[in-house]
Order: structure tokens, then C-alpha cells, then sequence
């Protein structure tokens, strides 16, 4: 099936993740590598001087520990932490890296959707690998 494929993570809100993985594990050729990549939003910089150093650097390692916690349920993948805005950063990510699937989660859609457009549908749009949604 794929041999490299891409999973962005949000944790913005909780969700059961294991069916991502569960998707990866079933649409994975044997080999195939797996990156479960999380975006940080960069914060602007009027509000920097609000934040505390430290946890900044703390909420770092805690999303790297969860992509790796996540990445060890699949052999060869690996969790990859990047900053930028999330829609165009994944896609940038997947140029560079040359992904044959990228896996995303989508919520159900709601009005803010149709006015400003999700992570999602902006990966589906605009990727050039198969792109796989799971609601």
C-alpha cells in the first residue's frame, strides 16, 4: 500500500487517537515509514512577553512526548515537531519529505468552516499525495 505516510496531530481538543493509528497500521506496506507531525502556531509577538519561558519549552517536550507515545505503537515512525501555520506548514512539510498519503482527522463541519476553511480541507486541497480523512 503506502510507504511513507504523514499524520498531523492536533491537541487542541481530546480525542481517541488509536483509530489514526489503527488506519496507518492497515494502509501501511511493510517497511513504511510513518510521521506523526504536530504544528505549533507561532505566537505573536506582543504576546510573547506574556508567556514564561519555561512553558513554552514545557509544552514542547509534553507534545513530543505524545507524538513519540503515539509513534511507538507502529514500527519506524517517529514524531516530528515544526512551527508555523498549521495548513500551509504541512503542506510545505510534505513537499520536502514526499509523502505517498497523508492521513488527517477533520471535525464536522460548522459556519466557521465555510468562512475561513480547516486544517483539513486545506491539505486535501492542495496536497500532492493521496489524502485520507477520517471523521
Amino acid at each position: 500500500m503506502y510507504r511513507n505516510i504523514i499524520i498531523p496531530v492536533a491537541f487542541d481538543i481530546e480525542t481517541d487517537r488509536s483509530d489514526v493509528v489503527d488506519l496507518a497500521r492497515l494502509l501501511s506496506s511493510e517497511g513504511a515509514h510513518v510521521t506523526f507531525l504536530h504544528v505549533v502556531e507561532r505566537i505573536p509577538g506582543y504576546a510573547l512577553s506574556y508567556i514564561p519561558d519555561d512553558l513554552l519549552k514545557e509544552t514542547r517536550i509534553a507534545i513530543q512526548t505524545a507524538l513519540d507515545e503515539l509513534a511507538a505503537q507502529l514500527p519506524n515512525a517517529q514524531g516530528i515537531v515544526i512551527e508555523g501555520h498549521a495548513g500551509r506548514s504541512i503542506l510545505d512539510w510534505a513537499d520536502e519529505h514526499a509523502p505517498d498519503l497523508i492521513i488527517v482527522s477533520s471535525h464536522q463541519p460548522g459556519m466557521q468552516d465555510l468562512l475561513l476553511g480547516s486544517t483539513a480541507s486545506q491539505v486535501v486541497r492542495h496536497a500532492k499525495c493521496a489524502v485520507h480523512v477520517l471523521r
